[in-house]
């Protein structure tokens, strides 16, 4: 446990009686302007934004007009920001991508990777085919990159160094999202390119000045309407605005997820110590139930293989 911040514990799993499971974390709910509520004593420590920065960094797309140049639909602005299960409509969805920037898959440098998708995975496996580049669910993210790089006329075979200059104008516009005003860590990401780090309030305030400005219109209409393509089967971002109405929602490693309600122009971010998946999602769906925000059903019970109720998963929210 990090000794520097105070995390609540936020879900209990009860088995016959037992404690069996405890996990910890943090809450912060946020308007554009003030801290509205929170669970956990973060103390503005920084965590890295892992793929919850996705959406952030597909901004560019609007701010060097990659959209307009060329003709990018919904889906296609959506994978860029996703961090999808590597299914056939994602890997199709980049390869398309990268046909209209006439770049070669092979330029892609996020690395050989199994779907997330268990289906997806199992296709692979029956047809006796290999794992590729293109099922990594960071592959849309590294295709953007690659065409932004296109249009700027910068180097397409480094775009993954820190120094590169698409990664310079990524940072810059990561901390004036999210209005940080402070030099936090840097690290290379899962997929080998830079990822910040923020206390979580900035990461909220970058959904918010994301996702409620009308200038990226495109970027928060891909999210709700091809809700499949951010995430895909089983994914809770994509449970998440699949089953509300103005919800935007994006997970990220290490426990992170992230959701703004854009009518309110409110979001909060949810933070799990041990990141385990599952209860990030408990918390989150049961804090959007708990506001209002919509209505998302997730059984609680803890089951036998035989589906014999045997405990509970209880969220402290």
């Amino acid at each position: 446990m990090n000794k520097e911040t105070e995390p609540a514990k936020l879900v209990v799993y009860n088995r016959d009686g037992l404690i069996e499971e405890e996990h910890f974390g943090y809450v912060i709910k946020c308007d554009k302007v003030h801290t509205i509520e929170q669970l956990g004593e973060d103390k503005h420590y920084p965590f890295y934004m892992r793929s919850c920065e996705k959406p952030l960094q597909a901004s560019l797309i609007i701010d060097y007009e990659l959209d307009k140049k060329f003709d990018l639909t919904e889906e296609e602005i959506a994978v860029c920001a996703a961090s999808h299960a590597g299914e056939k409509v994602h890997v199709d969805i980049v390869k398309r991508l990268l046909d209209k920037f006439e770049i070669p898959v092979e330029k892609l440098k996020c690395g050989d990777h199994q779907p997330i998708s268990q289906t997806a995975q199992n296709e692979l496996l029956l047809s006796g085919q290999q794992p590729t580049v293109l099922h990594n669910n960071c592959s849309g993210k590294h295709a953007m990159m690659l065409g932004l790089c296109k249009i700027n006329n910068w180097d397409i075979e480094n775009y993954d160094d820190i120094n590169h200059p698409l990664q310079q104008a990524i940072k810059k516009k990561i901390y004036e999202l999210c209005e940080v005003k402070t030099q936090y860590p840097i690290t290379k990401d899962g997929c080998g390119v830079p990822v910040h780090s923020m206390p979580l309030k900035n990461m909220v305030k970058g959904y918010l000045n994301l996702f409620c400005d009308p200038k990226y219109e495109k970027i928060k209409n891909a999210f709700l309407n091809h809700p499949y393509i951010i995430g895909g089967e089983n994914r809770t971002d994509t449970k998440i605005i699949e089953n509300t109405k103005n919800l935007v929602a994006k997970v990220g490693a290490s426990g992170l997820c992230i959701v703004v309600n854009t009518e309110l122009e409110e979001a909060f971010i949810v933070k799990i110590c041990d990141a385990d998946m599952k209860a990030r999602e408990f918390v989150t769906v049961d804090l959007i139930n708990n506001l209002k925000w919509g209505e998302i059903e997730l059984s609680h019970n803890i089951e036998t293989n035989q589906h014999e109720k045997i405990g509970d998963v209880i969220t402290l929210l």
